[in-house]
């Protein structure tokens, strides 16, 4: 602590922020090389405990400054005037802090350290690992895909920014001013990644304009960022209001607007034009390398590409004769030779099974949610006290976003979590696809498990606000097979939609692979898809050119569920009786998102202590 005020003292005379005289300098420097010499001594004499504890803080405090938007959404408002930083010379900048981060963690002595501090220090290696591997493939040169991105993310900033103060609608107006240099850094990055062969694949940006042309708006108080300004805060002076009006409506015409439209126009001229033909990963310089890394990042197990296919193809063909099972259940008759064909094509386009209104899906979706709300206490010991809400997509993302989403809970309490429902294109939003999708993306999914994360003690900040894919969407999906056991997917279209949801997934580890590493084409994996589940043609590409646009990401899902599946499995056969789900489901979650390979060394520790009492 000296050592960084003494620190701040020498940075402030450097830069003119105080005045010294020449005495003064030299008592200073004297009193700052006792500091360090202080510092030293105390580094020297602290032991491994303290040193991994100060690192994680330094881990922490580094994000929090280098990204002030994630800060925000943590809860740590100190940064809220300001965007991250981006640029070539930003993207170095970070990554030789991670490689100083892995170093200094590297030499802790991992042995001396508790189990708790053994864990926060591997779950950090990994992801410093990781870091470092994406920024050496050139991840950072791809900042965009079809579905998310800055200019994408930047509109949602009144839905997660306090307003609450006059310095919040100021902090808030800075970052519209910011957004011009935010906005020219991605740029920066996206041309280097041209001239290295580092962009997307043309075909997903097809329809990209939607997402920039929206907020070229000729009149300010048209954008959506001027949303706050239109009713203010009881906090905030009506003798304050017309003047961030007007420095509001001044930024987002001179900043946000231009910037907007000098994005569109290097998309149009520069990026789009020399964006790849190919699909495949493995298609980019050293593109079957950083796929198999990306198998392993995503996964958190070491698995091959090879072997995540056949995992797939074997999982497809399993769920494939549950659904079978259920189309003889349901007493469907047809004359066609394809049974399970012509099943699917009646889900598709039978009026009974679609809303005809938005406002009619939403309502049909909450009253499932508040049905699953009053069956948690019976899976579960430990609930999150976070509520959580439903919104519709917003409509200038909407067309290129799947059926459902989550957002996080803001980590100060002040904004719930969200699952946001897509109620574009109605006929492609089955109804019996709701039980199974609100059980991902709320309850007992994501938000139980996202929001009980940021309420568990004894987490760092590292934990408690990141986590691992494999674990976060392997819950979820995991999550989505808990309705039977509380009694819904109870008509056989509804349990249907739950096998789809899963075929879905599996169906992913195929997909992914194929295009990814062995030369599928796009239409092939569309193919593969409509043969096997009964999702809408257009949530099939939707989700297809995700894939393309995020390597590796889809396979977390299967692989973490079946992992989830296969640890129970494992608890109930070695406990028998004595298997308590409720405690199973807290034990699972009591560590936060963990890779799997981690997760099993804990269940395996815990079903051990169970076994014992």
């Amino acid at each position: 602590m000296l050592l960084w005020q003494g620190a701040r003292l020498a940075n402030a005379a450097a830069h003119g922020g105080m005045s010294l005289s020449p005495s003064r300098n030299v008592m200073l420097k004297k009193t700052l090389a006792l500091l360090f010499v202080i510092a030293l001594s105390t580094a020297a004499l602290a032991g491994p405990s303290e040193s991994l504890e100060k690192l994680l803080d330094d881990v922490w405090q580094w994000r929090m400054q280098e990204w002030p938007q994630y800060a925000t959404r943590t809860g740590d408002h100190r940064y809220n005037d300001r965007l991250g930083k981006v640029s070539l010379a930003d993207a170095d900048r970070a990554a030789k802090q991670d490689a100083e981060f892995l170093e200094q963690l590297r030499a802790i002595d991992r042995d001396a350290l508790s189990k708790e501090l053994r864990l926060e220090r591997d779950l950090l290696e990994r992801e410093l690992t990781d870091s470092l591997a994406d920024y050496a493939a050139g991840q950072h040169l791809l900042p965009i895909n079809n579905r998310s991105g800055f200019h994408i993310q930047f509109p949602e900033l009144p839905d997660w920014s306090p307003f609450d103060t006059v310095k919040d609608y100021e902090n808030y107006i800075a970052r519209l001013r910011a957004f011009a240099a935010y906005t020219d850094g991605h740029i920066e990055l996206m041309r280097e990644g041209v001239q290295r062969g580092l962009t997307v694949p043309a075909i997903i940006m097809e329809g990209y304009e939607s997402s920039i042309d929206s907020h070229v708006v000729d009149d300010p108080t048209e954008s959506l960022l001027y949303k706050p300004f239109k009713k203010f805060a009881v906090g905030v002076p009506e003798s304050e209001h017309e003047r961030l009006r007007r420095e509001a409506r001044e930024a987002i015409a001179q900043s946000v607007v231009p910037a907007y439209r000098r994005f569109g126009v290097f998309m149009a001229d520069e990026y789009v034009p020399n964006c790849r033909s190919s699909i495949g990963a493995s298609a980019l310089p050293g593109g079957r390398d950083f796929y198999r890394h990306c198998v392993r990042k995503f996964t958190t197990l070491d698995m091959t590409p090879e072997e995540v296919h056949r995992v797939g193809l074997a999982e497809v063909a399993r769920i494939r004769r549950e659904m079978e099972d259920i189309i003889d259940r349901s007493g469907f008759e047809t004359d066609e030779e394809d049974r399970f064909a012509a099943f699917v094509e009646h889900l598709r386009t039978s009026p009974q099974f679609y809303a005809e209104t938005d406002t009619e899906l939403m309502a049909y979706t909450a009253a499932i949610l508040k049905r699953i709300d009053g069956e948690l206490p019976s899976l579960f010991g430990r609930l999150p006290r976070m509520p959580y809400g439903l919104k519709p997509v917003p409509d200038y993302i909407a067309p290129k976003t799947t059926f459902a989403y989550y957002q996080s809970p803001q980590g100060d309490g002040t904004v719930a979590g969200f699952f946001f429902l897509n109620t574009y294109d109605l006929k492609a939003r089955p109804k019996y696809m709701i039980e199974a999708l609100s059980m991902h993306e709320a309850v007992p999914g994501h938000h139980l498990q996202i929001a009980l994360q940021q309420e568990l003690d004894g987490l760092s900040p590292l934990r408690k606000y990141g986590g691992f894919t494999a674990f976060v969407e392997g819950w979820a999906l995991y999550a989505e097979r808990l309705g039977l056991e509380a009694g819904f997917y109870e008509d056989p279209y509804s349990d249907f939609g739950r096998l789809t949801m899963e075929i879905w997934r599996a169906a992913r580890l195929v997909v992914d692979t194929g295009m990814h590493y062995k030369g599928w084409s796009r239409q092939q994996a569309i193919d593969y898809m409509a043969d096997n589940s009964a999702m809408s043609l257009h949530e099939i590409r939707s989700e297809v050119d995700r894939y393309i646009g995020w390597p590796g990401q889809a396979l977390a899902y299967k692989t973490g569920e079946l992992k989830i599946r296969e640890l129970r499995e494992l608890a109930e056969e070695k406990l028998g009786d004595r298997f308590d789900v409720r405690a199973f489901h807290d034990a699972v979650l009591v560590n936060g998102a963990v890779p799997l390979v981690t997760l099993e060394e804990l269940i395996r520790e815990w079903i051990d202590e169970q076994a014992a009492l």
